[in-house]
């Protein structure tokens, strides 16, 4: 075939697009409620794991920016010498895992534990300083789930001028469980939720198909093809779709807005600051993509199954 015959045919099949395309509008503008309708329903359901997924990732971003979220107590040994622990210091820093290292002195050690016990005068009775020099060790936010973390913490117990190394990793493990949950369960009621779409598509199509039974059999009569009828249904799934999701993306983007400002006032009372992490490019892309692949695989399957029905007599 020549290159000709192929830019015509690449141009008849563009018109032919472009003509379903501005026909299936026609046809949708025709019933605005049931237009609206429909794509309501679709974008409630897209809307539901969007927000869930949103907060989690909030929740995340909070959960990471707590103050001591993993922090370790390094206890270092009575005889190791304030060289040592300079070096031990900037040793630790220099590793990937660990965001930040703090020393504690022993006088400071002790200054904060008269300040805070109330024992000050008790402890002026002691000889020495029973308190070791302590480096707090703060892991980067990349290597802060537990079994890194616990990791770490192994490896900081190895060295020879470390006398104890703790943390209480109980509360990460449980807050990181939980988010799994939470993580699984968006992922099962989004895969629910896409099969409620799908339903209500097929249904949408199922109802436009039936409506125009006596003008699919008169094409069928004249040579219209299966492809040929198929396609101002797809593009009726497709518009669904994409209306959906435009609705999905307003309601939850109106939703983090509503929430936002009793977020902050509640982060504030706590001496924190925080602002609700928005729908970004990314997210809102995959919303699109998600509502307009619904559309098209609900209108797919149910043009497949109820065409073949239709013959001429």
């Amino acid at each position: 075939m020549s290159r000709h015959n192929l830019k015509t045919r690449g141009h008849v099949l563009l018109m032919r697009h472009l003509q379903v395309f501005f026909y299936s509008i026609g046809q949708l503008s025709r019933s605005p409620f049931s237009l609206f309708m429909t794509s309501a329903v679709i974008g409630i359901a897209l809307a539901l794991p969007t927000s869930l997924h949103i907060l989690l990732k909030n929740a995340q971003q909070l959960s990471s920016g707590w103050d001591g979220a993993a922090q370790i107590s390094v206890f270092l040994k009575e005889s190791v010498s304030e060289q040592q622990v300079q070096a031990l210091q900037k040793y630790l820093r220099k590793q990937k895992e660990i965001a930040e290292v703090t020393y504690i002195s022993r006088q400071q050690a002790l200054e904060e534990f008269k300040a805070q016990s109330g024992f000050g005068d008790a402890l002026k009775a002691l000889k020495s300083n029973p308190l070791p020099s302590v480096l707090i060790v703060q892991p980067a936010l990349a290597h802060s789930e537990p079994l890194q973390t616990e990791a770490l913490l192994e490896k900081i117990r190895k060295d020879k001028r470390v006398e104890i190394a703790q943390l209480d990793m109980q509360w990460v493990k449980r807050l990181y469980a939980i988010m799994d949950i939470v993580r699984r369960g968006v992922v099962v009621l989004a895969a629910l939720l896409a099969l409620a779409v799908l339903l209500v598509v097929g249904n949408t199509i199922r109802l436009a198909i039936q409506n125009r039974r006596d003008e699919i059999v008169v094409m069928k009569l004249i040579g219209g093809t299966d492809a040929f009828i198929r396609r101002p249904f797809l593009y009726t799934g497709f518009w669904y779709g994409i209306l959906g999701a435009m609705l999905a993306f307003f309601m939850v983007t109106l939703a983090l807005l509503l929430l936002s400002g009793p977020v902050e006032r509640l982060t504030a009372l706590y001496q924190n600051s925080f602002e609700l992490t928005r729908l970004d490019f990314s997210t809102s892309l995959t919303l699109m993509i998600s509502g307009i692949a619904l559309g098209l695989i609900g209108s797919w399957l149910a043009v497949g199954r109820h065409l073949r029905e239709i013959e001429p007599a």
